[in-house]
């Protein structure tokens, strides 16, 4: 038996100007409040890399941005494994960001639950 471990190690970070620029230009995307999902069936080693951005357009404190990321990586960290279930089963790798686009903070919890309404429309849109 598999076990599955609740962890988002570097490696399913989206990062690189190549791999982000690609998601942002061929990318679509849908908005799930306070949160935009952009995401791209691509080609790549794993089967989902996923990016979280604080724009300092909307939280001028870093303290604040520094909190908005921790908040959305901790709620994907918990609710990926449906993600990583359908690209396992059609063979497709993901790439994904979620940018926050509300303009006040959150508590952890209300955060959590945005989120996994956005991955499960996201399933949805990947059919």
């Amino acid at each position: 038996m598999e076990v599955r471990r609740n962890t988002f190690p570097k490696e399913e970070h989206l990062y690189g100007q190549t791999a982000v620029d690609m998601l942002f230009r061929k990318g679509k995307s849908f908005l799930a409040f306070p949160v935009k999902v952009t995401y791209l069936v691509t080609t790549d080693e794993l089967p989902v890399r996923c990016m979280v951005v604080a724009p300092k357009k909307k939280f001028k404190h870093a303290v604040d941005r520094n909190r908005v990321k921790r908040q959305l990586r901790e709620a994907y960290r918990k609710n990926k494994f449906g993600l990583q279930d359908w690209a396992v089963s059609h063979e497709q790798q993901l790439h994904f960001s979620m940018v926050y686009v509300g303009d006040r903070l959150m508590p952890s919890n209300v955060v959590e639950r945005k989120i996994k309404v956005a991955l499960e429309k996201l399933l949805e849109k990947l059919g």
